[in-house]
């Protein structure tokens, strides 16, 4: 099975084109779901709420995707800066770019590439990461054998989330997809079969490849 990964905005991005004397202000965020991505139209919309036009799309990973003229000439807007991101494999994104009208019109043609124009530049701000899923494993370890199983998760590439300390030590760590089996074996080697990995879960996180 393919290890799931994705791309996403690294954080929050911003740019300002000036064409023809209309400005576009572009605002991309990273959003974890649809209502996520409403909350950021709604804020754009109230902060510019004197322009004529907040035009909006997003794409949620395995999830819905929708875009808006929000008064522009159908197909000028919303599509434009859908296809700048769904181009670029670019999910959990939602970008709104608001127009403030200079009095020329720019045309079709103008007004499509003006607003992927800006979103383009919002989204070169922002920078993308990649996520990949890991699981989430949880070891128990006595405390003679703490040194030796935290070097090993280090060694391995996982991320230690925590370390509890009471009757024993827990560790819990992050394991990329699909190697928790392998550390797993390697732990029971080290501690003689004292130690083993418990897969509680999975999430998404940041992945340095």
């Amino acid at each position: 099975m393919p290890v799931e990964r994705y791309i996403a905005p690294a954080g929050a991005g911003k740019a300002e084109l000036t064409e023809k004397r209309s400005k576009f202000i572009a605002c991309v965020v990273s959003v974890d779901d649809e209502d996520a991505a409403k909350a950021h139209i709604a804020r754009v919309r109230a902060k510019h709420h004197d322009a004529r036009h907040n035009c909006w799309c997003y794409i949620i990973r395995n999830g819905p995707e929708r875009y808006s003229d929000d008064g522009e000439p159908q197909g000028t807007a919303g599509l434009p800066m859908f296809e700048v991101f769904k181009r670029g494999g670019i999910s959990n994104v939602c970008c709104v770019v608001t127009r403030y009208f200079g009095g020329i019109l720019l045309g079709p043609g103008g007004l499509a590439r003006a607003y992927s124009e800006a979103a383009k530049m919002a989204l070169n701000n922002a920078g993308t990461t990649g996520f990949r899923r890991y699981e989430c494993v949880r070891a128990v370890c006595p405390y003679h054998l703490h040194g030796r199983i935290k070097s090993e998760f280090e060694n391995s590439g996982a991320v230690i989330e925590g370390i509890d300390y009471g009757e024993a030590v827990v560790f819990r760590v992050l394991v990329a997809e699909g190697e928790s089996q392998g550390v797993g074996r390697r732990l029971a080697d080290i501690s003689s079969g004292t130690v083993s990995c418990v897969v509680t879960g999975t999430k998404y996180c940041p992945s340095p490849e």
